[in-house]
């Protein structure tokens, strides 16, 4: 009997030392505002509560550094001040149209933890600064007439082991804007014959390979989920980040005084090449066609809704790559942040970027469009992604989770799914 006792208890904690995971900390940092929404009007003054808190009390004689003011330009920068209960209050205000950022870092036994907030001023009232190009159309109309000029000389592999028992998966390939130069993906198509709608999946930055999308609407939709650096998709990770640290570190940032060379030429041309490739395929339905990504793929999604009239839908989170000219201005703009330190930058790299600037994009969009973001993002904040919103022209949505960063929520992803599934199956 004791025996069978010891053996039960000892397998349980060998389980149970198996799961445990290290889970979040227990010291945080948390910043709150006093309005639930955290909007306010221009000329409102936003209150902040700071406390560190320490087994989910407040941590007394807690040391911290702040800095406060418009996102990414902030005013006002305090070092080692004393929370001698362990909390702190602050106000805050905009006269313009934008957010307000309170970033705390909290110093703890040699460790540091942080907390921000980031409070919205008559966001809706927020504009873009960037110009567009007299020549934009013409420009993308050359580049897409130049890449359609080369045949899509497709490619197909099938991948057994990625396959599910509603999806058949496989590594494919087109060519782009030459016969040399390749986009590589992996397309996921429902095993039952029939005609399908389709989402093209677009990236965000970096350098990676990718499993394919079996998860969205399967056995009822086509998804092609496409790289942009001309490689393979299916490598050993070592690969990709050889490359990220190597040959494509800093891609975003290539050649931006001549669109013609910028680096994300190709990568706009080949993302709508894959409207041409789900386009060649017998399973499409040749009515519904929608695109998403995050960041980056925020963008592409943009850009692909904007020069293919296939697309019928798009859906964009925390969507890069809008309106870096604000930056000029003293506002947030859009990452990869050209010209936040570059002040005075010349007309050739000014003029070029705006080639490439989801605003100008977005301005030439009629479709449905649904967009999602978090104020407290520090990589592409969120205002440049609600002025990109304010002038997006289709029929749009837009669905705000306050705390998020450049990450989002289950519930975001869920809703993002959501969203997808009903315009993909017209539910």
């Amino acid at each position: 009997m004791y025996r069978q006792i010891f053996l039960f208890f000892f397998l349980a904690f060998s389980v149970l030392g198996i799961q445990a995971q290290i889970r979040g900390t227990n010291i945080m940092v948390q910043v709150q505002p006093n309005h639930a929404d955290w909007n306010y009007k221009i000329g409102e003054k936003a209150s902040f509560e700071v406390s560190v808190l320490k087994s989910g009390t407040p941590l007394v004689g807690a040391i911290i550094s702040y800095e406060a003011g418009p996102v990414m330009f902030p005013t006002v920068t305090k070092e080692k001040v004393e929370l001698k209960e362990g909390k702190m209050k602050w106000t805050g205000s905009m006269n313009t149209p934008g957010f307000y950022r309170l970033k705390v870092t909290a110093h703890v036994d040699g460790k540091t933890y942080e907390g921000l907030c980031t409070a919205a001023f008559s966001p809706e009232k927020i504009q873009p600064a960037t110009h567009c190009p007299k020549d934009f159309d013409a420009f993308w109309g050359k580049a897409l007439a130049d890449a359609r000029l080369i045949r899509l000389n497709p490619t197909k592999r099938l991948l057994a082991e990625r396959c599910t028992k509603d999806m058949n998966v496989y590594e494919v390939s087109y060519s782009n804007d030459s016969y040399s130069s390749k986009i590589y993906g992996i397309l996921s198509v429902p095993v039952k014959p029939g005609k399908y709608p389709a989402l093209l999946r677009v990236p965000g930055a970096g350098v990676r390979p990718y499993t394919g999308d079996t998860y969205t609407a399967p056995g009822k939709a086509i998804i092609l989920e496409i790289g942009i650096h001309g490689i393979p998709v299916t490598l050993d990770q070592k690969v990709y980040d050889d490359l990220g640290y190597g040959a494509l570190r800093n891609y975003s940032f290539t050649n931006l005084d001549n669109p013609n060379e910028n680096y994300y030429k190709r990568v706009v041309t080949g993302a709508v090449r894959g409207v041409d490739y789900i386009a060649s395929l017998d399973e499409w339905n040749g009515k519904t066609l929608g695109v998403t990504g995050a960041s980056q793929g925020g963008f592409l999604s943009l850009a692909v809704a904007a020069l293919d009239k296939r697309v019928t839908f798009l859906a964009a989170v925390h969507d890069a790559m809008c309106d870096y000219e604000s930056e000029l201005n003293g506002v947030a703009g859009g990452w990869p942040h050209y010209f936040i330190y570059d002040k005075t930058p010349s007309l050739q790299k000014l003029n070029g970027v705006r080639y490439y600037d989801g605003v100008n994009f977005a301005r030439r969009i009629h479709v449905p469009g649904w967009f999602s973001f978090g104020y407290n993002d520090e990589v592409v904040p969120p205002t440049s992604s609600y002025g990109l919103y304010n002038i997006y022209p289709g029929q749009k949505q837009v669905s705000v989770y306050q705390m998020t960063g450049h990450f989002w929520y289950q519930e975001q992803w869920d809703e993002w799914q959501n969203y997808l599934c009903k315009h993909l199956l017209n539910e």
